[in-house]
């Protein structure tokens, strides 16, 4: 069982952007995105300040948004890194199977990460997580090196808040075959 602390915050800032990027699109009627919130068991509750300071996941969840853009499922999952390198461990197998089942319905699957140092947000679409994921089980390398990301699929969080992310759907499915 997993336990949540203060290092669960990690990430928080990239949600809250993605969270009111999807005001915006829900606005403009452009896409209907939904956060999933991680079901949790509190164990230590700070009375006086009225939240939970210690707490236990009940379930893995499966990915962090969930929606339809223009009639199109659509889910995605939000990481942050604070390296060169992204850990593949932060991905979890049933992720991968979610995301997969997704995208054989005809939906878009896709991770958003957030290069914290370097200020950027690369979409990596499934069919590239799944190579990282494959190379890994096949005894390769354990983790995203910075270098191996395509070039195009990199995003500016512009206006302070916005995270573009329609951008790269729209490329991700024209990309494919």
């Amino acid at each position: 069982m997993a336990t949540w602390n203060s290092r669960g915050l990690r990430g928080s800032g990239l949600e809250e952007f993605i969270n009111r990027t999807n005001e915006i699109y829900l606005e403009k009627k452009l896409a209907l995105i939904q956060k999933i919130p991680t079901p949790i068991t509190p164990v230590k509750i700070d009375k006086e300040h009225r939240h939970i300071t210690l707490a236990y996941f009940d379930q893995q969840s499966t990915v962090d948004y969930i929606g339809a853009v223009q009639g199109i499922p659509v889910c995605f999952d939000a990481k942050e890194c604070n390296a060169r390198t992204f850990p593949l461990q932060n991905i979890h197998a049933h992720q991968i199977e979610f995301m997969d089942g997704l995208e054989e319905q005809g939906g878009v699957s896709f991770i958003l990460i957030y290069y914290t140092q370097m200020e950027k947000v690369y979409y990596m679409p499934f069919r590239e997580i799944l190579k990282f994921w494959k190379r890994r089980e096949e005894g390769g390398r354990k983790s995203i090196a910075f270098d191996e990301l395509g070039e195009g699929w990199f995003m500016e969080i512009t206006r302070g808040c916005f995270v573009p992310y329609l951008d790269g759907i729209a490329k991700d499915l024209e990309s494919r075959p």
